[in-house]
């Protein structure tokens, strides 16, 4: 897999983006409404990465800085976001080579925790992150208090 930082409008990172919403529609029967400012995905408070299989864009996955965060959140957490493989790319391990260069990616730019909103209607997400290190913390954000909505965090 090839990794490449590009802006969060760039068009590979827009196909994949409107595939994770399709994602969330065919799983919860919504996309994802939280709050996104491309800016927010441009270091160094944040960056997206998209990893290439060949010539063909295969996983995608973004990280934002909250430095004035609400709790649960902390100076110096790294919001995860939009972490995504195409279908046809999937158990390959590519979801968490692309955790992993994200976690790397975060702690580098100084980042000292990853946070994320997951859904449990997203076994094999939970399964990943379980495997890598992350636990349970309380909801943070547009989804606190749904019965569907899963935070997570891991030290970096």
């Amino acid at each position: 897999m090839d990794v490449r930082a590009v802006p969060y409008s760039h068009p590979d990172a827009a196909k994949l983006i409107e595939a994770v919403q399709q994602e969330y529609v065919t799983r919860y029967g919504d996309p994802d409404v939280t709050p996104v400012d491309p800016a927010e995905f441009a270091p160094p408070s944040g960056v997206f990465l998209i990893g290439y299989v060949g010539a063909e864009p295969a996983v995608c996955g973004g990280w934002r800085a909250h430095d004035e965060p609400v709790a649960p959140l902390v100076a110096g957490d790294a919001e995860m976001k939009r972490l995504f493989v195409v279908p046809s790319r999937r158990g390959n391990g590519l979801a968490r080579g692309m955790l992993a260069e994200l976690e790397r990616s975060a702690a580098e730019a100084g980042r000292t925790r990853m946070v994320l909103e997951t859904g449990v209607k997203q076994p094999e997400a939970l399964a990943l992150y379980y495997a890598e290190g992350y636990e349970r913390i309380p909801q943070f954000g547009v989804y606190a208090g749904d019965p569907l909505s899963v935070c997570l965090a891991k030290p970096l």
